[in-house]
């Protein structure tokens, strides 16, 4: 039996990545490197500011606006205000509890931005005390760190997690982590998720899938 559910968060528990990619899309190409809604899914999702920032700097040459994430999360957050959960997902959490399997969240996202979204939909209760962001490691996804964090605060050993994701960089960490991963293809082409021990594309046929893992 599954010892700790672990959830991303964006595109997983709340419906953001299209806001967060297009609002992206906008401010790298005000800033002088054209990029559109797909291009920004294709090279970003799943991973932090940080490491966008490092990448979108080696390919113009030249330092973005200092103030470039400010004015994401601005625009962000007030977008939020139609923030909606990823259909089916309250479901799953119900079945969680019913079933007594702990769950927590592990996101590329901000602590700020996480629990925003969390507040908007009305998750916040469920899941306090159990956010873990990339803020919290020294590497983003990819890398392991996030997942090993979220697994050693919650005292389960990595072999007994399942991770529900729905980027590629979060499925690779992942299996980095060595844990088993469900990918979640709601937004995503599930030939990016290969890599994940299951894909899937409704919410609704995740407690099955939790309930054999």
């Amino acid at each position: 039996m599954t010892g700790l559910v672990i959830f991303d968060n964006d595109g997983v528990l709340v419906d953001s990545e299209r806001l967060a990619n297009t609002i992206l899309a906008e401010l790298l190409t005000e800033a002088g490197l054209p990029y559109t809604f797909e291009e920004t899914v294709r090279d970003f999702m799943g991973g932090s500011m940080e490491s966008m920032r490092r990448k979108t700097e080696a390919r113009l040459g030249r330092p973005l606006p200092a103030d470039l994430e400010d004015r994401y999360h601005q625009r962000l957050f007030d977008s939020f205000a139609h923030l909606q959960a990823i259909e089916g997902v309250e479901a799953v959490l119900d079945h969680l509890d019913e079933r007594g399997i702990r769950y927590c969240l592990a996101s590329s996202g901000t602590h700020r931005r996480i629990r925003t979204a969390l507040t908007a939909v009305g998750f916040l209760d469920r899941f306090e005390g159990r956010i873990f962001s990339a803020e919290d490691v020294e590497h983003g996804k990819p890398a392991p760190d996030l997942f090993l964090h979220a697994a050693a605060a919650m005292e389960v050993k990595p072999a007994d997690c399942l991770v529900i994701e729905d980027s590629p960089l979060g499925v690779a960490a992942a299996v980095a982590a060595g844990m088993k991963v469900f990918g979640y293809a709601g937004m995503t082409d599930p030939a990016k998720l290969s890599k994940a021990d299951t894909v899937f594309h409704n919410m609704a046929a995740l407690p099955a899938l939790i309930d054999g893992a």
